[in-house]
């Protein structure tokens, strides 16, 4: 069994909210970012989820500053961390079409500058898309049950809002529009958690699975998709956990809009779900603020915390799950620390 890790503070800069409480509670309430941008689409405008910033930054600063924001919170509900946390920072893939990330050495640097907390030299970077923050997440329990590090903050930012991404997956078929209604919707954010060995407290990470689904969206074979992948990461994290499907409070998904992503969730729920159960919620930040991209797993992870800190998650305990174009799939079990 790994070392046990705990969630103790969060932040987010998302469409619906410039802090974790107030995206939270937009999200709760199924409000959503979603208004026309300047990228043209057939039929009209498209639409997308920006974030509402007083200054129209764009590039890579327009990212360093929403992961500045993002950090601080974070780093405000855990001071101590500020100078003795490692850094884990989730980016879109290397070779992400239309990626907003140039020079990801620089982005640290720039977030360094803006939040006035020194990252370069303790910042490891994780590029896996939408299931980077469980992969982080891996990394982070290794690292405090060996004593590597004390705090270890997990944050990510992406945006799907760049010309290059939106003419790529506009030429894909890949984007909702009045034409087109199996696509997602492009957005932007960014989030931070902040992660310890053990506190008693916060939301604690019980399971965690990581696989490969072989039927991916892109898949060269055209080999269908099975939910395989998914399968495994689910039954990976629920065998950590030491329990059955059915015996979940809820579930969080990265569930960005098309028709595959449902197919392959319900795919993984159907072949593990025995027995009597209770009604299992699916939350899906996506309805609020579209495809977000890296940033996914850290406001997922705010998302779960801030619903138990606030009692009004759905159940406990909770799986997040996330999976991305070339199959990657990823699972993980939370639950609600007693105070």
């Amino acid at each position: 069994m790994s070392a046990s890790l705990d969630i103790v503070s969060v932040g987010m800069v998302t469409a619906v909210g410039l802090d974790a409480p107030s995206s939270c509670a937009a999200m709760r309430a199924r409000l959503d970012g979603f208004q026309e941008t300047r990228f043209s689409a057939p039929g009209g405008w498209l639409v997308g989820a920006p974030v509402p910033l007083p200054r129209g930054w764009i590039g890579q600063k327009r990212l360093a500053h929403l992961l500045a924001a993002a950090i601080g919170e974070a780093l405000d509900g855990t001071p101590d961390a500020r100078d003795q946390s490692s850094v884990i920072l989730c980016l879109p893939e290397r070779d992400r079409v239309g990626s907003p990330v140039g020079d990801a050495a620089k982005l640290v640097a720039q977030v360094s500058r803006i939040s006035e907390t020194e990252l370069a030299g303790r910042t490891k970077i994780v590029t896996h898309g939408r299931p980077s923050g469980h992969v982080a997440l891996e990394q982070a329990r290794r690292m405090l049950g060996s004593g590597a590090a004390k705090y270890v903050m997990i944050a990510g930012v992406d945006s799907y809002l760049t010309t290059g991404a939106t003419a790529h997956y506009l030429s894909r078929r890949r984007l909702l529009t009045t034409g087109n209604p199996d696509g997602f919707i492009p957005g932007e954010a960014a989030g931070a958690v902040i992660c310890v060995r053990s506190s008693g407290k916060g939301l604690q990470l019980l399971g965690l699975g990581l696989s490969r689904e072989p039927g991916s969206i892109y898949n060269s074979a055209d080999i269908p998709m099975r939910g395989d992948g998914m399968t495994s990461a689910y039954n990976t994290a629920l065998q950590q956990t030491g329990i059955e499907l059915n015996q979940l409070g809820y579930r969080i998904a990265d569930l960005i809009g098309e028709q595959f992503w449902f197919k392959q969730s319900a795919l993984a729920n159907l072949r593990l779900l025995r027995g009597r159960h209770d009604f299992q919620d699916i939350w899906s930040p996506a309805e609020s603020i579209g495809n977000i991209g890296a940033a996914v797993g850290p406001v997922m992870l705010g998302v779960a915390f801030t619903a138990a800190l606030k009692g009004y998650a759905a159940g406990d305990p909770v799986l997040v799950e996330a999976s991305n174009d070339d199959g990657g799939c990823a699972a993980a079990v939370f639950a609600r620390r007693e105070a």
